[in-house]
């Protein structure tokens, strides 16, 4: 007896029987195959003396060709593309940690020497040689960047919530978020620039002021803060503001109350994170701030050190004997990475507090 298909009822019930997806492979196999690969690129390459990363490049070869062809014999076609796929996002996720975990280590490493209570206390006011810290420059960071904060935070604020509640299409808001977006990719040595050519205009030639510097960072944070400000707006529900309408609630307090409210944890962020972008540029503050050996704590009279400018000279004119000099630069760069390191965790942070919490 055969069936319409022209098959009998023995080979229709095999067919049923078959399994809908074949055999997975153990859990271990990847990294089984990752000791694998690296033991034949041990094997082909050490013997000649061939540097680590040619090793690390052929162990990512053999790896992927393993992994397709093992999980393509078990798994099927399918299942391998997966494999190979998922190994070609961690290879590259590996890449691009390469250069972060290296200058982290460069920097700690060289950096480390000089981490101590003395560069923390003492500024190079009168100091040659040995000795000496990064106070005046640490202060001065701190002073420079909270009043470019200062300045940009509000004209950002208030620039995003002109474009998203009140300019709508209109040629005055297209024209803002032209200038907004131009503004964005400027190089920061032109923001430089721009200041030192109009304290020329304003003051005489020559000067360098704590207040130019955070002019000339104002000019890079604004755009970021603005553009930051203005998608968190956006992501505001349009039901909210209606509802506050209908409430008969004016729009500035609309806007006070709801808009800005709900969104503060993506403002607060961007905000942050936009701080953590102008701490550590170097170009602009060369040209407006320069630099002292003394502290300065008074923005609108005199040179102030920051902690970019400091490292540059620190490491360009190290004095004689060069090496504590240097030695200083190292540290000033850890301080500013551990400093931009603490301003994105207090991102974090703040998104996380102000958040919306489920329930509320």
């Amino acid at each position: 007896m055969t069936t319409t298909t022209g098959k009998s009822p023995r080979e229709v019930l095999a067919a049923v029987d078959q399994p809908l997806s074949k055999a997975a492979l153990p859990g271990w196999t990847p990294w089984a195959l990752l000791a694998a690969s690296v033991l034949v690129a041990v094997a082909v390459l050490l013997p000649g003396g061939t540097s680590i990363a040619a090793v690390a490049v052929l162990t990512a070869i053999v790896h992927l060709v393993l992994t397709g062809a093992v999980s393509r014999a078990k798994e099927g076609p399918r299942k391998a593309k997966d494999r190979v796929v998922t190994a070609l996002v961690t290879i590259a996720f590996l890449l691009a940690m390469v250069p972060l975990v290296s200058v982290v280590w460069t920097v700690v490493s060289n950096g480390a020497a000089r981490f101590d209570a003395t560069f923390f206390t003492w500024s190079m006011q009168g100091v040659l040689g040995e000795g000496g810290g990064g106070l005046h420059a640490i202060w001065g960071t701190i002073l420079v960047t909270l009043i470019a904060t200062l300045i940009s935070v509000p004209v950002g604020l208030l620039t995003a919530v002109y474009l998203v509640e009140y300019g709508g299409k209109s040629t005055l808001a297209r024209a803002i978020t032209f200038l907004v977006d131009v503004m964005t990719g400027i190089p920061s040595i032109v923001a430089g620039l721009f200041v030192a050519a109009l304290f020329v205009i304003l003051v005489g030639p020559g000067t360098k002021l704590g207040i130019m510097g955070s002019i000339a960072l104002s000019v890079l944070m604004i755009p970021v803060v603005v553009r930051s400000t203005e998608e968190m707006l956006k992501l505001v529900p349009n039901d909210l503001r209606e509802a506050a309408y209908a409430l008969g609630v004016p729009k500035w307090r609309t806007i006070i109350k709801v808009v800005l409210r709900t969104s503060i944890s993506g403002i607060a962020t961007g905000i942050t994170l936009a701080v953590a972008r102008v701490a550590g540029e170097t170009a602009p503050l060369l040209v407006t701030v320069g630099t002292t050996v003394a502290t300065n704590f008074n923005p609108f009279e005199g040179r102030m050190a920051t902690l970019p400018v400091y490292a540059y000279y620190s490491y360009t004119q190290p004095g004689v004997p060069p090496q504590p000099g240097i030695d200083r630069a190292w540290t000033a760069a850890l301080v500013l990475i551990i400093l931009v390191m603490a301003l994105n965790l207090a991102a974090r942070m703040i998104s996380r507090f102000f958040s919306p919490k489920a329930g509320r």
